[in-house]
């Protein structure tokens, strides 16, 4: 049956959807126009690059932002004075909505039937409500900044940006228009690069949909594999980055803020040159060693938005008590794979001849598979036995004790994570599923796949949603998602792993580590344990730097090995460029 309350719910997000959709227009238009005048007469005055840097900020993810914002607000209740500051905003603006209400009413009559001393009584009570509601934000900005910018992010001005940036350090922002694509640079030190290009949204996103075709692939083997399209790669790089090259290639690390497809793709992968690569090259995929990365020479973090590299860069140093891990992985999501968990044995690739590698399974792990189902329930989900394997090596890497930091199968549940004094780790790894609103009945928000409650013996869902993880206290360097594809995710999917992100940062994290697709085993378990083991060697090592070391040390690496042998190469993207790193990459 539908209800009175459930018509006006649909035709409140039909409204602010059309809002969003409206708003999202006239600053495109305004963009195209920054982008067509500047550096001519009709601009003169106008910095064209800082103008329209902060409006491409203000138009990305108002969807999740809104989900954000009503998430952000159940988990203040917690607070008692933050609760009470709420409180008093609403009334205010509540007060301000029926004064408007009134307002409206004594205007829409004829003007011989108005009271104009009615109506300027009316008017000085809404500046007075304006006013107390104004006081009242910016005691919530003083004393709880973490919620009021969580909640309204205010873009920062370039100026604004470059204090929170450090040596070597450049924000690369993109904005995908309909039919145009932007880019700006904001470098520590020197000017703002701005850049048009005439390719839309809709193209670009075709363009990464064919990249991802080679790691994503429906591979049952090896060389089912597609070779990495790497003119389609450097066309890409020729249209986003190459503009405006003099901004971030002094840099070494860049911190990218995007919409829309770019968030599907971690641009490390793009080739600076044009390259080509010998697939006859043995063993299989070495011939990708030869190709230019961006990975070679910059470390890349993204941003959920370029107001959050403030807010990280402000946040105090972690406490120096804090063991380095906790990590939750292998959950059982129903009662066959708690039974066959002791049964499971790791494959092997038994030959070395390039035939049989070749035709080799590719052993990876196993996504969701709801995409299109018309019903799906947290005990359809596949396990995943090997992340029990990448949290043991981390652990080993960090020298952490195995029995106290590690929750595997019946153990990794909700009550366990949510019980775990969380703020007293460095690192804190969920290794499983990431799933997006719509993968289960029901989900509307971003969530984290635990072990079924009935097979934990435990109260919930099974599910760590983004209302849950804002309620999490967390101290940490790193959280990690070492699942499938949470970093990613079609149309919505993409704002909602930043959403997740966002959630873990207003928790109390400084830094995210995510799956843009789903990874192969070994590789991936060799990739997450070289960072750590890379931080935990050096404690002057930036996040983003130990990631790029990482990357290009496995893609340069030996490879799978048996036997002292080599089977085949981690050179191509899927093995060594699944990770992102998102949050704070000093």
């Amino acid at each position: 049956m539908i209800t009175s309350s459930s018509r006006q719910a649909d035709t409140e997000e039909s409204t602010s959807a059309s809002r969003d959709f409206y708003i999202q227009t006239i600053v495109e238009s305004y963009i195209v126009l920054l982008a067509k005048v500047q550096g001519t007469p009709v601009a003169a005055g106008i910095d064209a690059g800082t103008e329209s840097f902060r409006l491409a900020d203000a138009a990305r993810g108002r969807s999740v932002q809104r989900a954000l914002s009503a998430s952000a607000a159940r988990a203040a209740v917690r607070d008692p004075a933050l609760a009470t500051l709420i409180r008093d905003e609403q009334d205010v603006l509540k007060q301000i909505a029926a004064q408007f209400g009134l307002l409206s009413n004594l205007l829409a009559l004829p003007p011989e039937q108005r009271d104009d001393k009615a109506i300027q009584v009316l008017r000085v009570q809404v500046d007075k409500l304006r006013d107390s509601r104004a006081k009242t934000r910016q005691q919530i900005e003083k004393q709880f900044p973490g919620y009021a910018n969580l909640i309204d992010p205010r873009a920062p001005t370039t100026d604004e940006v470059r204090t929170s940036l450090r040596a070597g350090e450049a924000v690369v922002s993109f904005y995908l228009a309909q039919d145009n694509s932007f880019v700006w640079v904001v470098p520590k030190d020197g000017a703002v690069r701005f850049a048009a290009s005439p390719i839309g949204a809709a193209e670009i996103e075709q363009k990464v949909n064919r990249l991802r075709k080679a790691l994503e692939p429906q591979a049952e083997t090896l060389g089912d594999i597609p070779a990495f399209d790497l003119a389609l790669a450097h066309d890409l790089y020729r249209t986003l980055l190459q503009p405006v090259e003099a901004g971030w290639k002094p840099a070494k690390s860049l911190f990218v803020v995007s919409n829309g497809a770019l968030g599907l793709l971690p641009l490390a992968l793009l080739p600076t040159t044009a390259a080509t690569v010998d697939m006859k090259t043995a063993p299989l995929f070495d011939g990708y060693k030869s190709v230019p990365w961006l990975a070679r020479t910059h470390a890349v973090t993204q941003l959920p938005s370029t107001a959050a590299l403030k807010t990280l860069r402000g946040l105090p140093a972690g406490s120096a008590s804090r063991a380095p891990l906790i990590g939750f992985g292998d959950p059982f999501f129903n009662a066959e794979q708690a039974a066959e968990a002791a049964r499971e044995t790791p494959l092997r690739i038994a030959s070395s001849d390039p035939v049989a590698v070749r035709g080799a399974k590719l052993k990876r792990r196993n996504a969701p598979q709801t995409e299109g189902v018309n019903s799906a329930e947290l005990g359809q989900l596949p396990r995943l036995p090997d992340t029990a394997d990448e949290l043991r090596s981390v652990a080993d890497a960090m020298r952490a004790d195995l029995s106290k930091s590690l929750y595997l199968g019946k153990a990794a549940n909700e009550k366990f994570v949510k019980q775990a004094k969380l703020d007293g780790y460095k690192v804190v790894a969920f290794a499983t599923h990431g799933l997006i609103p719509g993968d289960l009945n029901g989900l509307t928000q971003p969530a984290l796949a635990l072990t079924a409650p009935q097979i934990a013996d435990v109260d919930g869902d099974g599910l760590l949603t983004m209302d849950e993880i804002l309620g999490l206290k967390l101290d940490a360097d790193w959280v990690v998602l070492s699942a499938c594809n949470t970093g990613t995710g079609a149309g919505a999917g993409a704002e909602a792993a930043s959403g997740l992100g966002r959630a873990f940062f207003y928790a109390g994290t400084r830094a995210l580590l995510l799956t843009n697709w789903s990874v192969h085993s070994a590789s991936a378990r060799d990739l997450v344990t070289d960072l750590f083991r890379r931080q935990a060697a050096d404690a002057k090592l930036g996040r983003a730097e130990a990631l790029r070391q990482a990357m290009v040390a496995l893609l340069d690496g030996p490879g799978y090995q048996e036997d002292g042998k080599t089977l085949f190469s981690y050179s191509h993207p899927i093995f060594w460029a699944p990770y992102s790193l998102m949050g704070d990459g000093g």
